[in-house]
Parts: C-alpha cells; structure tokens; sequence
C-alpha cells in the first residue's frame, strides 16, 4: 500500500472539505451550483426540461407540444416540415401545398409575386 509522507498540499479550489476529519471530496469541474436558465417551449411557453426537450429548426419545443398546425397530430424529428417557422405533417405540408400551386397563397401569405408588382408601380414604368 502507498502511505503519504511529509507535508500535506493544500486542497485545490473545486476540492471541499468535510466535516469529519481532513478527508476531502472531489466534485466534477463541469458541476455548477449557478441557477440554469430554462428554456421555455415555443408552443406553449413553459419551462422544458433535458428528458422532454425536442429541438427542431432551432425552436425548443416539449415532445407532446410538438405538432402538426393544420391538424394537431403529434410530431418526430423524421416525419416534420417546416415553412417560415410552422411546423407541419408531411402529408399536410404537400396537400396544402398542391392546393394553390406554391407556398405562400398555400400556407395563406401574401403572394410573393405581389412583391414585384408594388415595386414597380413605385418605381414607375421605365422609358428608353
């Protein structure tokens, strides 16, 4: 057995001592006693914990939380579509989408073809 001689080292910083005796306990470096900020579900804005916690698109979502917006079916990271933040079946994202023939008057936006044309009645029509 290996016996310590001589003058003992004093404990380092994340080494605390106990009440019996000089024995020390080591904690993990990457142990914190700071309060962690929670994240909060972006659907229902509560508190989500690491065992529920769903990321997709980088919003924080609840596991049950996470839902179809046309027809409320419960999500997987594998079987989503996103569109400007929305979250979507797969067959719903496509048949919304057939519907009208893209994705804006789809999804019920503002056509983005209606973009240009205020731009060019703005700018006025171009002469040679």
């Amino acid at each position: 057995m290996f016996q310590a001689t001589g003058a003992t080292s004093p404990a380092p910083a994340h080494e605390a001592k106990s009440s019996s005796g000089g024995s020390t306990v080591q904690r993990s470096k990457s142990f914190s006693l700071k309060a962690q900020v929670k994240e909060m579900c972006t659907a229902c804005q509560k508190a989500v914990y690491p065992m529920e916690r769903l990321v997709a698109d980088k919003f924080v979502f609840h596991s049950s939380c996470f839902c179809c917006k046309h027809c409320h079916t419960k999500l997987s990271l594998g079987s989503y579509a996103a569109l400007h933040g929305e979250f979507y079946c797969k067959p719903h994202f496509q048949q919304l989408f057939k519907s009208k023939g893209n994705y804006d008057e789809g999804f019920g936006r503002k056509q983005h073809k209606e973009l240009w044309v205020h731009k060019e009645v703005e700018s006025g029509p171009k002469s040679a």
